[in-house]
């Protein structure tokens, strides 16, 4: 029996790229998935590609930046699918370039879909866990925050370094409650990557040798079946952590 059987699970961003592929793994292993995000018809596809294959899904489209439609897309998701077992807070908006190239307005949009969303989630999450004895919250951070050459990721790297210490800070606030909380810093093949790539060949080529496995992962079947895996009971010891699912590149130490 798969052990994510009739656990719910609710993905932020989860219309593609990585927030799609961890809602297919969570699906498999029989998870029922809230899908939200801010398009409502990538939503239906996920929720079509889970439903093609004997999953349970429901498509909740919201705006992580808006504290009322977090509220919703909860109690939406805990009185449809009936709880919250697994949070996985992906959705962010991402401000990329020199220091004095990036705007109040893309920095403050960055906190208000990163750190502060992610915060608001796991607080309205949290009743549900408990009731349900446990849960497992995953927030999405990035290696960026620990670049040796910052430039043009100073932004970026602030807001996702932001995430590790609420992760930190939940995991030990709640572990009497059978929360577990980890980050996850993944390398995959979303639609932002892709673009960045194709964009970037001279970075992208020196990007690529500085990943042992010399490739950057496939979103559910490298990033979305460990997050799957990390759900597990016989990972129930590991909470407060950041892993890396990058091919070996990073170094959090």
């Amino acid at each position: 029996m798969s052990h994510l059987k009739d656990k719910v699970a609710l993905i932020t961003g989860a219309g593609q790229g990585v927030g799609q592929g961890i809602a297919l793994a969570l699906a498999a292993e029989g998870a029922k998935i809230a899908v939200t995000g801010r398009t409502l018809g990538k939503l239906e596809a996920t929720c079509n590609l889970i439903e093609e294959r004997g999953g349970s899904s429901i498509a909740l489209e919201a705006n992580v930046k808006s504290a009322d439609d977090l509220a919703r897309i909860v109690d939406e998701t805990a009185s449809k699918l009936g709880g919250l077992d697994v949070l996985v807070n992906n959705a962010q908006e991402v401000p990329l370039g020199p220091l004095d190239k990036v705007t109040d307005e893309a920095f403050t949009a960055g906190f208000e879909s990163g750190p502060l969303a992610a915060l608001r989630l796991m607080k309205l999450a949290r009743p549900h866990m408990v009731k349900a004895g446990g849960g497992v919250i995953f927030n999405l951070v990035s290696s960026a925050g620990i670049r040796w050459d910052m430039a043009g990721y100073g932004a970026y790297g602030s807001v996702k370094q932001a995430m590790r210490p609420l992760t930190r800070a939940a995991a030990s606030e709640w572990g009497g409650d059978n929360i577990r909380v980890l980050s996850i810093a993944p390398h995959a093949e979303s639609p932002g990557m892709k673009y960045w790539i194709e964009n970037n060949p001279d970075e992208a080529k020196e990007f690529f040798k500085s990943i042992p496995l010399g490739r950057v992962g496939k979103c559910e079947e490298d990033i979305g079946r460990a997050v799957a895996s990390l759900c597990a009971p016989n990972m129930a010891y590991l909470t407060g952590a950041t892993i890396p699912l990058d091919g070996g590149q990073a170094n959090f130490d």
